[in-house]
């Protein structure tokens, strides 16, 4: 095909296909530098889009999709032909990549886009095949960098259209748009006019308002106020009863946690257990009685999939049940505090009906989660849980946590992979996805990703217990906190998940050999990645820095920041005060430095896009460290905060002459830290 494009809509232009169809002139404007043309006439068209008839012999399972080709003499016409929406949806969109070369994550890998004058179609025909998984998406979680981005909240069309675009192009059907965001926002309805299916938060059964948000001050108890608690699903299910909806049901209590921690009185498993399935089961039948055909799920998320487990749990026949891994891609129950059963979390072998998973690839706990940077775990540990859960029963259903999407490209499309063909082969992909959106030094960048794992920090002993960025940060501000309030001769039992049991001394040091371990094998997967950087240059050098430089020096900064951190409080504790400041002060320095990463990753259109980075928080962090060595800078230097200048600094000719009206403007922190730095460096 060549000149300016010729395409034919169908007829009955729902909002699906008008997105997708967008998409595609504008790809095609990319490529060719020209619009496309929109016809009525199917015999004036190059390209026809349409539902399929009968002669077609296009697949009758949902969402299929073919490609048809006729010729007319000269004349070649290509026919994507669907029998539904978003069958019709992926065909456009399989046209945009495999003829155009636009590939899934264009957007968010800043993919370079090849301009041509022609377009080179293979007329054979083409029949979608049928995805591994029926019911397959995202959870857009967390995504305070989504949330942030620009000044609109809750976040813009602006800001959604590209995250359910790309989840299309991967062949996702079903999202959860965002985490508790105001029902005012765009997300819900944009998300219904491209064709996904919404599902619910486990958190937010039904997709309703939270009790104590619509009922502020009374409690949230469904045994005192069934009739509130109904008054809400009630009004839920309205709203949603003519959309594509995966109707979750579910019980927790308010703010995502156990509803016995508000209700002392479940104190057993049966109690508990008995209570969630008589609200299951209720949530079951109002949805029955307004609903045609409707699609139930039940999260066995955390405390639920144990009560299940132990069989306190019934659930009606029909429902999917989602198990979920613990945050760091293991099969099995998630931690809770320093409590960690590691309960296997898939269906046994006699548990029939419908089954599914929820999926991180990235997580946020206050723990040792990835939040800002790239899932630590290897790609074959990802393949193989993924592909033991389908042999377990598993491919109803697979909801992917994918955060704030930009930091978790390779994880991804290694799940958009296993999704849609049920297995994969590691290199294979890798190659692919290099070779997709790196036009250059393939093989190295490839490397990168393959060690990228390797340099991570083990702070456990299972596979999976291994360091995110959230690491470096939660544990050393609960650390900081613990010394500040002067409770050092206990241990701070929030991190004795990490620790185990032990002294806060031994806290420190466990976590100031964790920093040390890091410290080492980010630097130098880091010095590997910069060594290649300087072989490149514009747009190249850039990708690099943002999807691969960026999540290795927020690894290397945060572990040697707390690897000063903690050699500060074993400076301290021995009173060798002006140390510890010094001790501090290259802690918060390497905090700063994982902060100014994220300002060069802010370029161009993702201008802001770290501004709220408000969970792992590294901008907290460094104020959490600079509040210490301020407070160490009081045990000896204050109150004229000229002491350790005339102690460690003053020429001996000028100690016992000067005169203090003459020497009385203290050195800044950092002018005092980085001089007595360089002081002590010389005694050793």
């Amino acid at each position: 095909m060549e000149g300016r494009l010729s395409i034919c809509p169908p007829d009955r232009l729902g909002t699906p296909v008008r997105h997708s169809l967008d998409m595609l002139t504008r790809d095609i404007l990319h490529v060719l530098g020209t619009e496309p043309i929109l016809v009525h006439e199917p015999a004036e068209a190059e390209l026809v889009i349409r539902y399929a008839s009968e002669h077609d012999g296009c697949a009758m399972h949902a969402e299929a999709f073919a490609l048809r080709y006729t010729h007319d003499g000269e004349k070649l016409q290509l026919h994507i032909v669907a029998n539904d929406d978003l069958g019709l949806v992926y065909g456009i969109l399989h046209v945009s990549e495999t003829m155009l070369g636009i590939h899934p994550f264009w957007y968010w890998m800043d993919q370079p886009i090849k301009q041509r004058t022609t377009i080179e179609v293979n007329c054979e025909p083409y029949d979608s095949p049928v995805a591994k998984v029926r019911f397959r998406g995202w959870f857009v979680n967390d995504e305070v960098c989504l949330i942030g981005w620009k000044e609109t909240y809750p976040p813009s069309r602006e800001v959604w259209l590209p995250v359910f675009e790309a989840l299309l192009r991967c062949g996702g059907n079903m999202v959860i748009p965002g985490t508790d965001l105001p029902k005012t926002g765009i997300h819900w309805e944009l998300a219904v006019e491209m064709g996904l299916w919404l599902t619910h938060h486990h958190a937010e059964p039904l997709g309703a308002e939270m009790f104590l948000r619509a009922y502020t001050g009374r409690s949230a108890s469904y045994q005192e106020a069934p009739e509130l608690f109904e008054k809400l699903w009630l009004e839920a299910i309205e709203k949603q009863k003519d959309q594509n909806i995966l109707w979750v049901l579910s019980f927790r209590g308010q703010g995502d946690k156990p509803f016995w921690e508000n209700d002392p009185s479940f104190d057993t498993p049966t109690k508990r257990g008995e209570m969630i399935s008589r609200v299951i089961y209720r949530q079951y039948e109002m949805i029955k009685e307004a609903v045609e055909n409707p699609v139930y799920c039940v999260a066995l998320y955390g405390e639920i999939a144990e009560l299940y487990k132990g069989g306190y749990i019934e659930l009606p026949h029909d429902v999917i049940k989602i198990w979920a891994d613990n945050g760091y891609g293991k099969m099995v129950s998630r931690r809770h505090g320093n409590v960690n059963v590691r309960m296997p979390a898939l269906p046994a072998a006699d548990d029939g009906g419908q089954h599914g998973i929820y999926y991180h690839v990235t997580f946020h706990d206050l723990q040792a989660s990835n939040h800002l940077t790239m899932f630590q775990g290897a790609a074959a540990f990802v393949k193989e849980e993924v592909e033991s859960a389908f042999e377990a029963g598993c491919t109803d259903y697979l909801l992917l946590n994918c955060g704030n999407i930009r930091q978790h490209m390779y994880m991804l499309d290694l799940v958009r992979e296993l999704w849609l063909q049920g297995t994969m082969d590691i290199e294979t992909h890798l190659q692919a996805f290099v070779s997709r959106y790196y036009p250059s030094h393939q093989e190295e960048i490839a490397d990168l990703y393959r060690t990228y794992t390797e340099a991570s920090i083990a702070y456990g002993p299972h596979a999976d217990d291994l360091a995110g960025d959230e690491f470096y940060h939660h544990p050393a501000r609960r650390l900081i906190g613990h010394w500040l309030q002067g409770r050092t001769s206990e241990a701070d039992r929030g991190l004795l998940w990490a620790t185990g049991e032990c002294s806060f001394a031994e806290q420190i040091q466990w976590f100031e050999q964790r920093g040390e371990e890091g410290h080492a094998s980010w630097s130098k997967w880091v010095q590997v990645c910069e060594e290649l950087l300087s072989k490149l240059d514009g747009e190249d050098k850039q990708r690099v820095i943002d999807h691969l430089w960026l999540p290795g020096v927020i690894h290397q900064t945060g572990s040697e920041g707390l690897l000063w951190l903690c050699r500060s409080y074993i400076a301290a504790y021995s009173e060798q005060y002006a140390q510890a400041f010094v001790l501090a002060s290259q802690s918060m320095w390497c905090y700063d430095k994982g902060l100014q990463a994220l300002r060069l990753a802010e370029h161009g259109k993702w201008a802001n896009f770290y501004r709220a980075d408000w969970l792992t928080n590294i901008a907290s962090t460094v104020t959490n460290v600079d509040t210490l060595r301020r407070f160490l800078r009081m045990q000896g230097d204050s109150p004229d905060f000229f002491h350790w200048y005339k102690e460690y600094l003053m020429p001996e000719t000028e100690k016992y002459i000067y005169l203090e009206n003459t020497h009385r403007n203290p050195l800044s922190d950092d002018e005092l830290a980085n001089q007595l730095q360089r002081y002590f460096h010389k005694q050793k």
